[in-house]
């Protein structure tokens, strides 16, 4: 078919499709719902409502990895990218109860949303409970959704089959990135020197987000498109660094970004305690009393906006936000420069490299 997405100012258009093929997803799979009956109705729309106006930025990269290896647009293609944004809504579905985070794209969390309407209703029972369990329900009925569509896409079986072992390996390293995270924050820095902290910080980076975000959906899409795993290597760096900087990008706006922009209260990342790689820096050069003060309302669950603004001055004195502002430039760098081997290699579409060059902006100079 003529091919309708060629340069990343056209990503609105690549993201509509995704999000028709989203729709036509979950319209198929709620008809083996429709023996239950309408009582399902909450359990749908807490994926529906989530899946509704996202970025669509993983569905972007399996597209481009698989154009970068010489695949043709079709609509089967982005039934296939669409996939990822279904293993996206798991993990946020799940991360937003693990984290108890209220909101999410500017609209209260799939958990808090169904338990507000246990409590409208006076249904018996412990109102957070049921939403908490609706949500994890809804998280997995998305990973059952994301693998059928990743095998009924339209593909021919002998090309998904090149991609299936990275795309299970793919949803088991984010299960164990989930429970690192959730360790980490168990275990605590006490007793880590800095470089220690940032380690174990930009580890849980890695498998909790750079993989699954960027690097595995660029490679499944390579792979899946007839790239030689000999010649994904360049891609492999650019998806890690990328994934990375992406991350970092985010944790800066956990703390200073714009909520109507991002859609999460202010400094909410703090009220988590999140343990970045922003906090490792700013603990380790910060005054005493300073120090104090971010370990004392870091993670405090009635953390008010003087406490945010407290923080957020500690933050930028120590040079905290600084220096990873300067590590994400440095990753963004890298990530450009593997799309130069990957040129230099001369295994890959040239146009797709330099949707894939250009896109290191997109992911990096961001506001949400």
């Amino acid at each position: 078919m003529e091919d309708p997405v060629q340069t990343p100012t056209d990503l609105d258009v690549l993201r509509r499709r995704v999000q028709q093929a989203i729709d036509g997803q979950i319209a198929g799979a709620t008809q083996s719902l429709a023996a239950i009956g309408e009582e399902t109705a909450p359990l749908v729309s807490a994926v529906s409502g989530l899946l509704s106006g996202g970025k669509g930025l993983r569905a972007g990269f399996l597209y481009w990895g698989y154009r970068a290896a010489g695949g043709l647009d079709s609509d089967e293609l982005v039934r296939l990218a669409a996939s990822m944004e279904f293993f996206q809504a798991a993990a946020l579905l799940h991360d937003d109860v693990m984290d108890r985070s209220d909101t999410r794209r500017g609209m209260p969390s799939a958990h808090r949303a169904v338990a507000s309407l246990h409590s409208q209703n006076g249904w018996a029972g412990d109102a957070d409970r049921f939403g908490e369990g609706t949500a994890i329900l809804a998280g997995d009925l998305c990973l059952t959704w994301c693998d059928e569509l990743y095998a009924t896409c339209g593909l021919p079986g002998e090309q998904l089959a090149r991609g299936r072992r990275l795309f299970d390996d793919m949803r088991t390293q984010l299960m164990g990135g989930q429970f690192l995270d959730l360790l980490e924050s168990a275990r605590g820095w006490d007793g880590l020197d800095l470089d220690a902290r940032i380690a174990s910080a930009r580890k849980v980076i890695r498998f909790k987000s750079a993989k699954y975000t960027i690097e595995h959906p660029l490679l499944i899409g390579a792979l899946v498109g007839g790239a030689p795993e000999a010649a994904i290597a360049p891609l492999s760096d650019y998806g890690l660094a990328l994934g990375e900087a992406f991350q970092l990008r985010d944790d800066l706006l956990g703390v200073f970004g714009d909520p109507e922009a991002t859609g999460k209260p202010a400094g909410d990342d703090l009220r988590e305690g999140k343990r970045t790689v922003l906090v490792a820096h700013a603990l380790d050069a910060a005054s005493d009393d300073d120090r104090h003060d971010v370990e004392s309302l870091l993670g405090r669950d009635d953390l008010d906006l003087v406490g945010v603004e407290s923080i957020r001055r500690i933050l930028v004195d120590t040079g905290a936000v600084e220096r990873v502002e300067s590590l994400i430039g440095e990753l963004a760098h890298e990530a450009r420069r593997a799309v130069d081997r990957a040129r230099q290699a001369g295994s890959y579409d040239p146009s797709a490299l330099d949707v894939l060059e250009d896109l290191v902006s997109v992911a990096t100079a961001r506001r949400s």
